[in-house]
C-alpha cells in the first residue's frame, strides 16, 4: 500500500484528533479486511463480522450523537474514515452507504423512538443498512418510481422492485422510497424503513449483480410483494416528504462519492510514482522518460487541485451551507477526474496495468460507477446549469 500523502498543506477542517482516527481506519483495513481480499472477491460480498468489527472499533456512526451509540462527530469524521478505505484499496464493505448515508437520513428524519430502535445497531456493527431508491426501469427519475406502499390499517403493504442496492445482499434494514400517492409525482414519494433481516414474507432478495467492478461488493436487486411495513416506520412521520428528503440528502451522498475519488486519485499517483521509479525501460527507470515524468505531474496537479476543492466543499458542508449545485459540481467533476487519472496512470504500467496482480488494474474497474451512481454525471451538469 502507498504511503498516505503528505504534501505540507492538510486539509483546513483536519485536527489532531482526525489523525488518529485515521491510523485506526488505515490499521483495521489493511490488517483486519484486506488480508481477505480475494476471498471476499470471491464469494462477492463482504462479512459481516467485519461490519461487527468497525462498530466495535468505533468506525461506524462518527457523525451520529453518542446517545444513540455514534461517535457524537460531523462529517468531517466520516470523511477521513472513507478516505482511509479508498486509500488503501478495500472496497468489500459499503460504509458510504451504511454510515455515511444511511445513519444521516436516520438522525435527520428520524423520531425519537426510530432513533433509538435503529441507530444502536447501525452504528454496532450487529444491523447492515441500505437505501433503495433506483428501480429496473426509472434510472435517476425519482420521481417516476413505480413502487408502492398501500395503506392497510396501521400497516403499509409495499410492492414493487428495487434494482442497483449496494449493500442489498446483506443488508437488515432498508430506507426504501415509496410512492404512497401514485397520482403525484414529487409530492408522492415517502420514505419508509422496512426491516428485512431474516427475510420476511413478502420480501426478497434476487441476484448479486455481477458487476465489472467493485466485485467484493454486494450489489442486489430487491423484490417486495405486499411487504407488510409498520406505519410508524415512515420517516418524518407525514406522507408526501420523501423527495424532500431525498434532495436534502442527496448533496452529502455525492460529497461521499467525491471523498472516494480523491483518494483514489491520490492513490493511482503513489502507486504510479512507486512503479515508475522502479521499473526500466531502454536502460532507465520510468521516471527517467520525459512523457512519464509530464503525465505524472499532470495526475498529481489534478489530484492536488481535487483534494482542494473536495476540502471547501467539506468545510461547506459541515458549516450546512453546501448548496445543491457545488455538490453537482463537485461529484461531476471529481469522478470524471478518478477516471481519467487512474487510466492515464494505468497506461504507464503497460501490459501489467491490465491484470489485475497490480492494483491499479481493479482500481480502473471500480472508478467507471463513480459517474453512475448518486445521480449520473449528466444530471449533475443539468443541476449545475438549472443554477445558473
Amino acid at each position: 500500500m502507498p504511503t498516505p500523502p503528505t504534501d505540507g498543506s492538510p486539509s483546513p477542517w483536519r485536527e489532531p484528533e482526525h489523525d488518529d482516527l485515521a491510523e485506526l481506519a488505515r490499521t483495521f483495513f489493511t490488517k483486519e479486511v484486506l488480508p481477505h481480499a480475494e476471498r471476499l472477491l470471491a464469494q462477492g460480498h463482504p462479512d459481516r463480522e467485519h461490519y461487527r468489527r468497525a462498530g466495535e472499533l468505533g468506525l461506524l456512526g462518527l457523525s451520529v450523537p453518542e446517545e444513540y451509540g455514534g461517535g457524537g462527530g460531523g462529517f468531517t469524521h466520516e470523511a477521513v474514515m472513507l478516505h482511509e478505505q479508498a486509500y488503501t484499496g478495500e472496497s468489500s464493505l459499503g460504509l458510504a452507504v451504511h454510515s455515511g448515508i444511511v445513519t444521516g437520513y436516520l438522525v435527520a428524519y428520524g423520531s425519537e423512538e426510530q432513533k433509538r430502535r435503529w441507530l444502536p445497531g447501525l452504528c454496532s456493527g450487529e444491523l447492515v443498512g441500505a437505501i433503495a431508491m433506483t428501480e429496473p426501469d426509472g434510472g435517476s427519475d425519482l420521481q417516476a418510481m413505480r413502487t408502492r406502499a398501500v395503506r392497510d390499517g396501521d400497516d403499509y403493504l409495499v410492492t414493487g422492485a428495487k434494482t442497483f442496492i449496494t449493500n442489498g445482499g446483506l443488508a437488515d434494514l432498508i430506507i426504501v422510497a415509496v410512492k404512497t400517492d401514485p397520482e403525484q409525482r414529487a409530492a408522492g414519494v415517502s420514505l419508509l424503513v422496512c426491516e428485512v433481516g431474516g427475510d420476511p414474507q413478502g420480501f426478497r432478495r434476487g441476484r448479486l449483480l455481477s458487476k465489472i467492478g467493485l466485485h467484493a461488493n454486494d450489489t442486489a436487486e430487491l423484490f417486495f410483494d405486499e411487504l407488510r411495513v409498520p406505519a410508524a416506520n415512515l420517516l418524518g412521520g407525514t406522507e408526501g416528504l420523501g423527495f424532500v428528503q431525498l434532495m436534502q440528502q442527496l448533496p452529502q451522498e455525492r460529497l461521499v462519492i467525491g471523498v472516494g475519488a480523491v483518494a483514489a486519485m491520490e492513490r493511482a499517483v503513489a502507486l504510479t510514482v512507486a512503479y515508475a521509479k522502479e521499473r526500466t525501460a531502454f536502460g532507465k527507470p520510468l521516471m527517467g522518460h520525459q512523457n512519464t515524468r509530464m503525465v505524472l505531474a499532470e495526475c498529481a496537479t489534478r489530484a492536488r487541485v481535487s483534494r482542494v476543492f473536495l476540502d471547501d466543499c467539506i468545510v461547506r458542508h459541515d458549516r450546512g451551507d453546501l448548496d445543491v449545485s457545488t455538490a453537482a459540481m463537485a461529484k461531476s467533476w471529481l469522478t470524471d477526474g478518478q477516471c481519467e487519472v487512474v487510466d492515464r496512470c494505468l497506461q504507464i504500467f503497460g501490459g501489467y496495468g491490465y491484470t489485475t496482480e497490480y492494483p491499479i488494474a481493479r482500481m480502473y474497474a471500480d472508478a467507471r460507477v463513480q459517474k453512475i451512481y448518486g445521480g449520473t454525471n449528466e444530471i449533475m451538469k443539468e443541476l449545475i446549469a438549472r443554477a445558473l
